[in-house]
Parts: C-alpha cells; sequence; structure tokens
C-alpha cells in the first residue's frame, strides 16, 4: 500500500473494514486517558498500556495545554504503546492495539480457530427464518 503523501494522515493506520468497524465502535466510547501539560510521559504510556489491555480500543484527549500538537502526540502514543492509530478527530485520538488473547475487533488466527471446533457428533441449531414484514392494511377509497 502507498504511504500516503499527506504529513497529517501518517500517523494513521491504513484503511481498511477494520479500521471502519473501529472508528465505528470508538464514537460512542468516553475517554479513558488524557495527555496533559507534560505531553507523553513514560507514565502516561504505561497508563495507555494498561488501559488497551483491559478495553483493546481507547479514546484519548489531547489537552489545549499539551507541549504537541494532536499528531505529534498520536506519534509518541503509537511508539510508546505499540500500538496503532485509527482516527484523530479534533483533540481525540483513538488506539487500537489487539487484545493478545481475546481480540474483540480481529478475527484470531487460522491456527487457533481451528484448534477449537465444535466437535463433529454435535447437532448445530437450526438457523432462524428469515424476518417477513407484517402485511400493511389496504387502503380505504
Amino acid at each position: 500500500m502507498p504511504q500516503p503523501t499527506n504529513p497529517k494522515k501518517r500517523a494513521l493506520m491504513p484503511s481498511s473494514p477494520l479500521r471502519r468497524a473501529l472508528r465505528a465502535a470508538g464514537h460512542h466510547r468516553s475517554t479513558v486517558v488524557q495527555v496533559g501539560k507534560e505531553g507523553v510521559t513514560p507514565a502516561l504510556a504505561q497508563q495507555l498500556a494498561e488501559a488497551l489491555l483491559a478495553h483493546e480500543l481507547v479514546k484519548v484527549k489531547v489537552g489545549t495545554e499539551a507541549p504537541e500538537d494532536r499528531f505529534e502526540t498520536a506519534d509518541q502514543l503509537g511508539a510508546a504503546a505499540g500500538a496503532q492509530i485509527a482516527q484523530i478527530l479534533g483533540r481525540s485520538i483513538l488506539v487500537y492495539r489487539r487484545h493478545p488473547e481475546k481480540p474483540r475487533f480481529e478475527p484470531k488466527p487460522e491456527g487457533e480457530a481451528e484448534a477449537k471446533a465444535a466437535p463433529k457428533g454435535k447437532a448445530r441449531a437450526k438457523p432462524r427464518a428469515a424476518w417477513k414484514p407484517k402485511p400493511r392494511p389496504r387502503a380505504r377509497r
């Protein structure tokens, strides 16, 4: 995939269905980590790593008094936590790192999926019938 020519876009992960799903899931999330007047510190990076382990997708708010702009802060956060930046919207940054054991947004690698497949002897549940709308009453004349 070609690298973006716009320097503001270089911090973001490549556009994909995963990024679209992350942006949709992150819309309603509240801010978990805040960057203050000291900027990105080792303590903040540790807090972000713990939040990513717990939530997998974290919204970070960059304060107005932060020393770097939001794009530099996003670069530093991604590098410090070993994560990807899904979105920068205003002063909010959406940070993603795949959970090592229970990923919510990405499927597990193929080797793990085969090991936990359902046994062949059990019957599967029948699929639900397709939803059908109720017939509309005819209009009177």
